[in-house]
């Protein structure tokens, strides 16, 4: 029996128009056999979590550079669980300063990613989240 794709959607929210970031890792989730959607830069969070619905994602990925990420990822998780995606993984990378983490845990954001993580970490992380919450 093959293993499921796991389907991942990454997003810029907000107005921060860099996406080096954002596309590197899509790339390497893709090189590590996930299926990835990319929608590109300036998304309102109501974009990303209906795109998340309509697209029946496992995770959402966002890239946030611009310092909104305390407004931004809790607005699109409270989107997520309004839709009824209560399953849905939200991970982050971006600049986030390290007193804001416990912050974006607390409001759901499963794991964090700096500037220099490795793409063959996050995709690890996301791997053995998805199938860990799918197993048993």
């Amino acid at each position: 029996m093959s293993e499921r794709k796991i389907r991942v959607l990454v997003a810029k929210p907000g107005l921060d128009g860099h996406d080096r970031g954002a596309k590197i890792v899509a790339q390497a989730l893709r090189d590590a056999g996930m299926e990835v959607i990319y929608t590109g830069l300036r998304q309102s969070p109501e974009m990303i979590a209906e795109a998340a619905l309509q697209e029946d994602v496992d995770v959402v990925g966002l890239s946030i550079l611009s310092g909104a990420h305390l407004t931004l990822a809790p607005r699109v998780i409270e989107l997520l669980r309004a839709n009824g995606q209560e399953d849905v993984l939200v991970f982050m990378g971006g600049i986030i300063p390290e007193e804001d983490v416990p912050t974006l845990k607390a409001a759901g954001v499963h794991a964090v990613y700096g500037p220099g993580s490795s793409t063959e970490e996050i995709g690890k992380d996301i791997r053995a989240a998805v199938l860990g919450a799918t197993e048993g």
